[in-house]
């Protein structure tokens, strides 16, 4: 055998000789005694935890404490009870509904040793490698869990699960364990055990609830507050009532059921919420909205439910009493809601802010939190009207916007007040109408400021461009609700709550740094953490300049145009009204230096389900405006609120007018333009002459000198945003109020 060949032959034989040696060390008789001493290992290890974790004591949430709300000099406002819960036994619970648990959670309850090896292994292995919480525990394992344990995600505490789960089920009944697990659960609206969740959504006892009631409560509890049906989203509402079914299929497939009697059931819809006792008035808003406010910081409701928190909350005690006689004085005291139907429709809702710390001070949620449940202070399913218009402005001012012709915004500029005039330069189609389709002429920014003249602002929201007042808007504080892009949003056309605006005009009474409103000052628990308010007080958002100006311009309707409800005190004050489509809601938000204040009146109608109605007719009146009853409760509130006054004036930066001749134009490709002398320049405490009275005739082509005066107003000029009126000429308006046709300018434009 030649060299080659013999090194071919050790090449072969090598490899057999490897494998030669993973055989004699890789035998099956090797490896199943390895495996055996694994097992028995991991069974001696078992054993041994098995022996030495008792089965604990009830833990301290299990026997759970009330929660204190203070108001801010530390004095209590609420003390909710230890938990809202009443333990039943089985026999007040229908067996068919006792099933619908099972059903839902774990269909081999009955026949099983109390654990899920399987599901609790998944469990580890997600938890080790952080994809967090996951199902698969029995009814056992999640009873333990509620009553021994904690709900913290730890391997630790998924091993003492299942080995005291395999305890309980030795030592307890099935029966014992299933009750103990529907009276430990959580079904959310602060409702623990099965009873208070019967009537917290049905308004019965556990003992009268039905089978298709008793399904929903046992698919709630997949995700309490995601399955809420009076709050779940269109997709949650899908995935609940696919668990609603999943249960009683199960029910059926477990011999529970018949399948004719589940062919017969129909979904029963839970009712409203209802505020637990010693809720009334306004206390159950105002620890709602510190619960929501703990929530938003990371603070789940379900541990706040749990109680033991001493919550110490940024409301003043005698500015929360004055807002409360104000609207008793100034609204409930002249409506009827028993004898008029439109008095039963009217809401009222309010949010007071220190503009300086953005404390909220006080908050009117509605009559009371027991009849009325949703707060009307935090609500946002309502337009702000045109208590948009001054962001607008301040839009205008911030982005050194011009005019379709060239000429700088500022509250000196002219404008066309034509009612229904197009606006021009959009690709949108606008033409509002004026309330009472009142035609101004050439009007200044000032005085169609003070008169609400919704034509100026629907063309300033064209030259300052929709995309950039709304950015202006969002930085102080809008939220992004509902917020097209297009003309008409100078008419409020988005959703905003009280809370929303009064964070936006406080953040222009703070000289242009954000605000952002807050009610709590802290939470203590003895178990976590203080948790501090974070700093309410952000950055500046628009220039002292810009913001003061418009607290200048709003200086004049308070004093001289629609707001004049609200200049009753010795105080200064600047706010504007607003009044949305229909009449359906009527706004005033105005502050002084010192307090910023937003109220708002609501058409509810009082029919189960809800829905908007007008507010037209309210106490016998016509139209409810913004210059009606919520200037005169914003008055009212503000006088007590100051002690009868205040002698702060507002420090402001005022940016000096320009003084430029509007163009006179039949188009706007065809416009001249004349400078006229400076304006003389104006300070806060010397007003100019007033404005001439307004007109139908053709726009001057002089301009008027720069004025927060005026005639004395019609009650409140708003917009009317009825689709029908406010769409360009020649087509019907749309939903936001833009029309559809092209519009024609109607003579000379003033833009």
């Amino acid at each position: 055998m030649g060299r080659a060949e013999a090194r071919r032959a050790g090449q072969h034989a090598a490899p057999r000789a490897k494998k030669g040696v993973i055989r004699r060390l890789f035998t099956w008789k090797k490896m199943l005694g390895t495996f055996f001493v694994l097992s028995l290992l991991t069974m001696g290890g078992l054993f041994v935890v098995y022996l030495m974790v008792p089965v604990p004591n009830a833990n301290a949430q299990a026997e759970m404490q009330s929660n204190v709300y203070k108001y801010g000099d530390g004095t209590i406002l609420a003390r909710t009870g230890k938990v809202n819960r009443e333990i039943v036994g089985l026999d007040k619970i229908p067996t068919k509904v006792q099933r619908s648990f099972v059903a839902a959670e774990n269909k081999s309850f009955y026949n099983d040793n109390g654990v899920d090896f399987k599901g609790t292994a998944r469990g580890v292995i997600n938890t080790l490698s952080g994809k967090g919480k996951q199902g698969g525990s029995t009814i056992t394992q999640q009873y333990v869990k509620n009553y021994f344990l904690t709900q913290d995600q730890t391997v630790t505490r998924k091993l003492k699960e299942l080995v005291i789960s395999l305890k309980v089920d030795r030592k307890m009944s099935k029966s014992d364990i299933l009750a103990g697990y529907i009276n430990t659960s959580y079904y959310g609206r602060g409702a623990y055990g099965i009873q208070a969740a019967a009537q917290a959504y049905y308004g019965v006892d556990a003992v009268d609830l039905s089978v298709s009631q008793g399904a929903y409560l046992a698919a709630l509890l997949q995700a309490p507050s995601q399955y809420d049906w009076t709050t779940a989203t269109a997709g949650a509402k899908k995935l609940v009532t696919r668990r609603w079914n999943y249960v009683l299929d199960n029910m059926v497939e477990k011999d529970w059921l018949s399948p004719a009697e589940r062919e017969g059931l129909k979904f029963d819809m839970p009712h409203e919420p209802k505020a637990a006792p010693g809720m009334e008035g306004q206390t159950g808003y105002i620890v709602d909205a510190a619960n929501d406010e703990l929530a938003a910081q990371g603070i789940d409701k379900a541990q706040i439910a749990k109680g033991g928190w001493t919550i110490t909350l940024t409301v003043d005690k005698k500015k929360q009493r004055e807002l409360v006689k104000a609207v008793d004085r100034q609204l409930e005291s002249k409506i009827d809601r028993k004898k008029n139907k439109t008095d039963a429709t009217v809401q009222a809702g309010a949010t007071s802010v220190d503009p300086k710390t953005g404390h909220v001070v006080a908050l009117y949620g509605g009559v009371s939190a027991t009849e009325h449940w949703i707060s009307n202070a935090t609500r946002s399913d309502y337009q702000p009207a045109s208590t948009f218009k001054p962001l607008v402005l301040t839009s205008a001012l911030e982005n050194g916007s011009e005019t379709q012709d060239g000429r700088k915004i500022d509250t000196a500029t002219l404008y066309d007040g034509t009612s229904k005039r197009p606006v021009v330069g959009s690709d949108t189609p606008f033409a509002p109408q004026n309330e009472d389709d009142r035609d101004y002429g050439s009007v200044d920014v000032q005085k169609a400021m003070n008169l609400s003249v919704n034509s100026v602002f629907a063309q300033m929201v064209v030259d300052v461009g929709p995309a950039k007042v709304k950015r202006t808007a969002l930085d102080l504080g809008m939220p992004d609700k509902g917020f097209p892009e297009r003309p008409a949003i100078t008419l409020g056309t988005m959703n905003a709550s009280t809370w929303d605006m009064a964070g936006v005009y406080a953040t222009l009474d703070n000289h242009g740094k954000k605000v952002t409103p807050v009610i709590v000052k802290s939470a203590e628990h003895r178990d976590r953490e203080t948790l501090t308010t974070p700093d309410a007080i952000g950055k500046q958002v628009v220039s002292r300049q810009t913001a003061d100006t418009v607290t200048h311009v709003l200086q004049g309707v308070v004093k001289d145009g629609s707001g004049q409800a609200a200049h009753t005190g010795d105080y200064q004050a600047a706010g504007k009204t607003g009044t949305s489509e229909s009449n359906k809601s009527a706004w005033f938000a105005a502050y002084t230096p010192r307090l910023t204040t937003v109220v708002a009146l609501y058409g509810e109608s009082a029919k189960e389900g809800g829905g908007q109605v007008t507010l037209t007719g309210t106490a016998n009146s016509g139209r409810a405006n913004g210059g009606g009853f919520p200037a005169r409760i914003w008055a009212d509130y503000t006088l007590g609120a100051l002690n009868g006054g205040s002698d702060a004036k507002f420090d402001l930066d005022i940016a000096r007018p320009e003084k430029i001749l509007p163009s006179v134009t039949s188009s706007p490709s065809a416009s001249t333009s004349t400078t006229a002398p400076p304006s003389p320049s104006r300070s806060e405490t010397t007003e100019p002459d007033p404005d001439p009275t307004p007109t139908t005739s053709a726009p001057a082509t002089t301009s008027p000198p720069p004025t927060t005066s005026a005639p004395p107003p019609e009650p409140d000029p708003d917009e009317s945003t009825d689709p029908a009126e406010s769409g360009g000429a020649g087509g019907n308006g749309g939903a936001d109020g833009g029309g559809d046709g092209t519009g024609q300018d109607r003579g000379p434009n003033l833009l």
